[in-house]
């Protein structure tokens, strides 16, 4: 008995692995080789190519394809119809599945509706995409990004709720975590206390 709920609609190909919990919904395709966590949530129209891993805990919302070569760590979450790559010059008449670049999208991070986000780049942990953006390089941890190209705009709490620093300083109204900023990166000085899977 499978320990995943999939729609009967869906196609759920012969050597993906889906963990535990997770639910996929209407005319989704999860493809051989793919390997999907524990308590995920696949939205409608969603297709995961052969090579991808998905960690536990993420969602991904209608309309979404995630290519050979992305990876998404635990706890991520893909807004509607937001777009991965991974050819920086595709042509329909020249092959360069051998020219595939690599995106990691790390714990936490959130990407909002439509965003885009160009091959060959790291999304660091709890980074924040707004919605639309075009994101063509590496996003520091915790960062909000914007924009077309994206750039980083502001700070984002582990917890969703957007930081504002003073003196290099954050504190988190919402969930009380503590931040400090240097040399144009940020850290956690002290845990939220927003878990993991509550939401």
């Amino acid at each position: 008995m499978k320990s995943y709920f999939a729609h009967e609609s869906s196609y759920i190909d012969e050597g993906a692995v889906i963990g535990s919990g997770t639910k996929i919904w209407h005319f989704s395709h999860v493809m051989p080789g793919a390997v999907i966590g524990e308590r995920c949530n696949l939205g409608q129209n969603v297709v995961v190519m052969p090579g991808t891993r998905i960690g536990n805990n993420v969602k991904i919302q209608n309309n979404v394809s995630i290519y050979e070569g992305v990876e998404l760590e635990d706890d991520v979450f893909c807004g509607p119809s937001c777009v991965f790559t991974n050819v920086l010059n595709p042509r329909s008449h020249v092959s360069r599945k051998h020219e595939y670049r690599p995106t990691l999208v790390k714990r936490g991070s959130s990407i909002g509706a439509n965003a885009t986000i160009v091959c060959g780049v790291t999304l660091g942990e709890y980074a924040f995409i707004g919605a639309g953006a075009v994101v063509t390089s590496d996003v520091p941890p915790y960062g909000l990004m914007v924009g077309v190209p994206g750039r980083l705009v502001g700070w984002m709490c582990q917890c969703g709720e957007r930081l504002h620093l003073s003196a290099g300083r954050a504190a988190c109204g919402v969930c009380g975590a503590t931040y400090e900023e240097s040399t144009g990166a940020l850290r956690q000085t002290n845990p939220s206390r927003v878990k993991a899977g509550a939401s």
